[in-house]
């Protein structure tokens, strides 16, 4: 029987880096000296509520073949549960400052959902640091808002005030970091429930009895609810010239799949790859296809 080995122990070589007097916890591995010569840094973003843990089926392939990264977001993971105010921004100059201390040549970033949002925005704020850009399930903000009838918009804003008050948030945080509700929050992301592991739980679940945990859940969900959370995909989609992929799971039922052709559209260099039985996070789902995809088009932009 084949024992797997404990996830922390397949993400590679991970280290702490202090970013503005904050812990933060980044990951990487190294190709063997066999590897093609043609290779490219990597640096893998996770979404909402992830870390370095969710990139576990991805790290070890890529990094057979490029040096790649991954980072914990500050206020998840392994990370500072930080008191500040989250928005992508804020991502962004963490994701920016990493790559001008370890990195410092041209790197693909691969994020997925927020994760992608923040690489979309550091691409548009920091050119000179990418090579090319790959985004899985990429949100569309401005989507959310057309969404919503401008008659309904008044109620909307005004209940959203109301649940981003930091005691309501806090007191919710303790209901919804328990590992049941967690793996029901999952199964609306996720469209295998084989998907749905205890390790993937224990993933989730973890960083949330870290100290400050709590705080910091409720300044992210406040940032989220802010207007200013994050840049418009669709604004910034069609300014960027250089290698562009996304990814999209057809049952994803957090961003309507639809949004995948409305982005698409917005940029020549975009090449859009749809995945059928997959949802919100299709590098864990269908790891295998992720990757081989992920290589194929590193080996294509790299000729």
């Amino acid at each position: 029987m084949t024992i797997s080995l404990p996830w922390q122990q397949r993400v590679g070589s991970q280290r702490d880096w202090v970013w503005r007097g904050w812990q933060t916890r980044y990951t990487y591995f190294r190709p063997p000296p066999t590897a093609r010569t043609t290779t490219v840094p990597i640096i893998l973003l996770h979404g909402f509520g992830a870390s370095i843990g969710h990139w576990r089926h991805n790290l070890g392939v890529l990094g057979q073949y490029h040096t790649v990264y991954a980072l914990d977001l500050l206020g998840f993971g392994a990370s500072r549960k930080a008191s500040t105010d989250y928005q992508i921004n804020l991502w962004v100059e963490q994701v920016y400052e990493f790559w001008q201390t370890l990195i410092r040549q041209p790197a693909v970033l691969v994020g997925n959902s927020i994760g992608s949002l923040v690489c979309l925005a550091a691409a548009a704020e920091h050119p000179e640091m990418l090579k090319g850009l790959a985004m899985i399930n990429l949100p569309d903000l401005q989507a959310r808002e057309e969404m919503i009838p401008p008659w309904l918009k008044p109620v909307v804003f005004t209940v959203e005030r109301l649940v981003a008050s930091p005691i309501l948030l806090q007191s919710l945080f303790y209901l919804v970091r328990r590992p049941g509700i967690v793996r029901k929050w999952a199964g609306m992301a996720y469209a295998n429930p084989e998907a749905i592991t205890d390790e993937l739980v224990e993933i989730l679940t973890v960083p949330a009895q870290d100290r400050g945990a709590a705080a910091t859940f409720s300044s992210l969900l406040r940032g989220m609810m802010s207007a200013q959370f994050g840049p418009n995909a669709r604004a910034i989609l069609p300014q960027l010239d250089i290698p562009l992929l996304l990814l999209w799971g057809l049952d994803d039922r957090m961003i309507p799949p639809q949004s995948a052709h409305k982005l698409a559209a917005l940029n020549p260099h975009l090449k859009l790859v749809e995945l059928d039985h997959a949802g919100h996070c299709p590098h864990d789902e269908c790891p295998e296809q992720v990757n081989k995809i992920l290589l194929d088009w590193l080996t294509s932009i790299l000729k």
